[in-house]
């Protein structure tokens, strides 16, 4: 899917898991927002719960523990941009 995907931002309170792993493929993670339509590996619609990095660590699929250790780190979303764009 090269096209440009749209997302909903989600609001975690500090302390709060802002990971949003897709429960029906578990392979895609977002941080902080989700996709509009659907999850880009599966087409699963609704299907997204938060978890922190350290619980996707003891469950997680390798491919997946790559994907959230590859998210930025700050626990303020800010923006949907990544930080070179910044």
């Amino acid at each position: 899917m090269t096209e440009s995907q749209s997302f909903w931002p989600v609001e975690c309170a500090q302390g709060e898991p802002d990971l949003f792993v897709c429960l029906t493929c578990f392979d895609e993670v977002f941080k902080a927002k989700m996709p509009v339509d659907g999850c880009p590996g599966c087409g699963a619609i609704a299907a997204f719960e938060p978890f922190s990095l350290d619980a996707i660590r003891e469950w997680g699929t390798e491919n997946l523990i790559q994907k959230a250790e590859g998210l930025p780190s700050s626990s303020h979303t800010g923006s949907d941009q990544p930080a070179s764009s910044i």
